[in-house]
């Protein structure tokens, strides 16, 4: 971290992004206990947005900027300020919002802080479990205070990888084919819907490797360094770092493994051209 981001700091920061994610995590759990009234779509008709989560976002940008009022915010239903002190959170409200809305299990609030070295803390809780994934730059990973490891899997054969797809009928026609051309590499595939909770679950050791393009910052922002700093490598595809473009996660030995199948398939252009 910056000289301007001390250890106090990030240790500031995390208490914050923790308290701020469980908030909204269990007031919107609560809230769809009682009945989703409104429902609409973004990007597409199968792209869903529900009144929890803008007001998981409102709760969120009120905590944080109550807390730290100088502090740039950007979240995925349209938060934004710029900030002066440096550090800058991203938020993603609900993520896996098809599946709270159908009320399946695989779901988060995803906070992460950033700076202009990158993400300072991440934070990912998950309302169904009661689990608070957690991670500070330097300072490792963490599940409900105690310290987590990606698991140990070292042959692409034996791993069990999570992915995602996007919303838009041609982008998922393209990762329906990549997703043939990496099956018969792997164990199994698995679909959990929460980009930030497949990260979680592989900084867990629950799943062996993730991968996903067309993600927004706020998907991954948190969960890729709570991967990263239980022990995993990211990058996108094709030699680089994580972006939404591409995202690719696994324990050191497996990254290297996946990213040579990864790559044989990558498309930039399809994911900057339709994103």
């Amino acid at each position: 971290m910056t000289a301007a981001h001390t250890v106090d700091v990030a240790d500031e920061l995390i208490a914050l992004a923790c308290r701020v994610a469980r908030e909204a995590g269990l007031m919107a759990a609560a809230g769809r206990r009682g009945g989703v009234e409104r429902a609409d779509t973004k990007s597409s008709a199968t792209d869903m947005v529900t009144e929890f989560d803008h007001a998981s976002e409102r709760l969120i940008v009120d905590r944080l900027l109550a807390a730290r009022p100088y502090d740039g915010v950007l979240g995925e239903e349209g938060a934004a300020a710029a900030g002066s002190s440096g550090v800058h959170w991203v938020i993603d409200p609900i993520d896996g919002t098809t599946n709270f809305l159908y009320g399946l299990p695989s779901w988060g609030v995803s906070i992460a802080a950033t700076d202009a070295l990158g993400t300072i803390v991440g934070a990912v809780f998950v309302p169904s479990s009661g689990e608070m994934f957690a991670a500070v730059r330097g300072a490792g990973a963490t599940l409900d205070g105690v310290t987590i490891r990606a698991g140990a899997c070292t042959e692409l054969s034996s791993a069990l990888v999570a992915t995602g797809f996007g919303y838009e009928a041609e982008r998922r026609r393209r990762q329906g084919a990549r997703v043939a051309a990496l099956l018969p590499h792997v164990r199994d595939i698995r679909r959990l819907g929460a980009a930030s909770v497949d990260l979680c679950y592989v900084a867990a050791g629950r799943i062996d490797a993730y991968y996903e393009e067309g993600l927004g910052v706020w998907d991954f922002a948190a969960g890729e360094l709570i991967a990263r700093e239980s022990g995993c490598l990211t990058g996108d595809f094709g030699g680089g770092p994580p972006s939404s473009l591409e995202v690719a996660v696994a324990n050191p030995v497996l990254f290297p493994l996946l990213r040579q199948v990864l790559a044989a398939t990558s498309v930039h252009s399809v994911w900057a051209t339709s994103a």
